[in-house]
């Protein structure tokens, strides 16, 4: 696409947009003075759908009137209220309905999800993460090490080049050719948070599966972002949030996938609850733990439905829409935003996401000269939201739900007068 850098042209973009009318559909913030600011943090908390009050009013009217009996007779009986929202997330990760569960938050799935995944023996207990991968995935790693007797040592670092930003896939396929055999899980983050670098990850599951090392997915940064197909990429185990790209507030429940080849292997390991006994049985009470099919067989407790209906809420508008047309916009919009930054002249500010689109979703990191922390402060003094990772990144998100060209054409505007 030929881009052009004036407001006309975004306005025009904005007009020719099949998905313009969604940003009507989320509420936008404004200052004071009634003025939208221009967000661009949906890669930390995406905006709230205007229909997810109704949706969580639903259930506390239901609960309101019915009390208990809302676990049978609510409009959208809470027992099973969890199986309203798989089939759709299954669409978003690329899964098949029985591979997918929403459940808990993202470190406490990880964890559940080493509790199957990650089998060490005395030779074979290493575990593979990226050297910028998120703290938590880091700090859950270490503890796992520690829990099985070992240390925060038996981590191995796939690492950027030296002088570079971005991590080299064929790195990856030497670490683990050279030390595959001590090699227990690869834990990758599938889009960094950091640089925004969309990995290969039907690669990365190739790569690890070579040396029999589980693979597992972090996908906090991806899903609602980018198309992961995590059935068709073969990872073992993929585990995400849902307040991120998948608006549906702050502290909202996580997903979990499990490839289809471990659904009925019930001879894995692992925690256990009444929620993930057999559903049949499971007000029998007095029966032998008789574990379920699938990713549902992680479960535990019964959950949150507030904060499902908010899931539900924004669910129903991805499958509504879809995620071709939502990558679709993304590709262009992500783009646009990258022609107007590599615009501006000056030595100050730099990309380090991946200039392909099909090795980023739709965050940008702006590296700033000298880690100049002002630079985001002017930003928020401007109604302008993006966020800053130290050392020296301001992450930048234009979210095709509900970011236009128009917000995007001006945000680097005002960027370029702060310069």
């Amino acid at each position: 696409m030929q881009y052009k850098n004036s407001l006309t042209f975004a306005k025009q973009q904005d007009k020719e947009d099949v998905l313009y009318h969604l940003r009507n559909l989320f509420h936008i913030p404004k200052d004071k003075n009634g003025n939208e600011w221009l967000y661009f943090t949906g890669n930390s908390l995406g905006l709230q759908p205007k229909s997810t009050k109704r949706y969580i009013n639903q259930e506390l009217e239901d609960w309101a009137i019915l009390g208990v009996e809302g676990h049978f007779e609510a409009k959208n009986p809470w027992l099973n209220y969890h199986e309203l929202l798989t089939d759709k997330m299954a669409k978003v990760v690329g899964a098949k309905p029985i591979e997918v569960v929403v459940m808990n938050t993202l470190t406490t799935n990880l964890h559940l999800l080493m509790v199957s995944f990650y089998r060490p023996t005395k030779t074979k207990y290493k575990i593979v993460i990226e050297s910028d991968a998120f703290p938590s995935d880091r700090y859950a790693v270490e503890s796992q090490l520690k829990f099985h007797g070992f240390s925060a040592d038996d981590i191995i670092e796939w690492k950027p080049r030296k002088g570079e930003e971005l991590l080299n896939i064929e790195d990856l396929q030497k670490i683990v050719s050279e030390q595959g055999d001590e090699i227990a899980l690869l834990l990758i983050g599938g889009v960094n948070y950091y640089t925004g670098q969309f990995l290969d990850l039907k690669r990365v599951a190739k790569i690890g599966h070579s040396k029999d090392c589980v693979v597992g997915i972090d996908l906090a940064h991806g899903a609602g972002n980018i198309q992961p197909n995590l059935h068709e990429s073969n990872v073992d185990f993929a585990a995400w949030c849902t307040y991120k790209y998948l608006n549906s507030g702050p502290g909202s429940l996580g997903g979990v996938f499990v490839h289809e080849r471990h659904a009925n292997n019930k001879a894995l390991p692992r925690f256990s609850g009444w929620w993930n006994h057999n559903k049949e049985t499971r007000f029998n009470m007095r029966q032998p733990f008789d574990v379920m099919e699938g990713a549902e067989g992680w479960q535990l407790s019964n959950p949150p439905i507030l904060s499902m209906a908010a899931i539900k809420s924004s669910l129903d508008l991805f499958d509504e829409v879809g995620m071709d047309a939502l990558r679709q916009k993304s590709e262009k919009l992500t783009g646009y935003f990258e022609f107007l930054i590599n615009e501006i002249d000056s030595d100050d500010i730099k990309i380090i996401t991946p200039n392909n689109p099909y090795e980023r979703g739709c965050q940008l990191s702006i590296q700033v000269k000298n880690a100049d922390k002002s630079l985001h402060k002017k930003l928020t003094e401007n109604n302008i939201i993006t966020d800053w990772r130290e050392p020296n990144v301001i992450r930048c998100a234009p979210v095709p739900m509900y970011t236009s060209f128009e917000d995007v054409y001006r945000m680097v505007f005002i960027l370029k007068g702060l310069l």
